[in-house]
């Protein structure tokens, strides 16, 4: 069976709320890669606020990190003591470049679609 293709969050909205195991994609600029410790941190600005993401990069390395660059990541959560929840990545891609605005616009578009459908 194959694993879930995972929901888009935003990275303003992954939080102690998101249940653990599931399966996610989000996005943001690498900003830190411990490759020793396997441990990525992505950043996001969204109004006036920097929110982070951490992201748990075993079984994806060894990859080549590009520090500010721009990243997607598709993984499970895990809520870890101390560090609240980490995204276990499946997938972390480079996307550098990509219309940032635009995506979000098509994750609010999917998010309705999804939405009117169920009703």
């Amino acid at each position: 069976m194959l694993p879930s293709s995972g929901v888009y969050y935003f990275p303003w909205e992954i939080n102690s709320s998101v249940p653990e195991g599931e399966a996610l994609r989000t996005f943001g600029r690498l900003c830190f890669y411990d490759l020793a410790r396997s441990k990525a941190v992505l950043t996001a600005q969204h109004s006036s606020a920097q929110y982070r993401v951490c992201v748990d990069t075993k079984f994806v390395e060894p990859f080549q990190a590009q520090l500010g660059s721009r990243y997607m990541v598709l993984g499970e959560v895990e809520h870890r003591e101390g560090e609240g929840p980490v995204v276990k990545a499946r997938i972390l891609t480079c996307v550098e470049g990509m219309n940032v605005p635009l995506l979000e616009q098509a994750i609010q578009e999917q998010r309705k679609y999804f939405h009117e459908r169920q009703e």
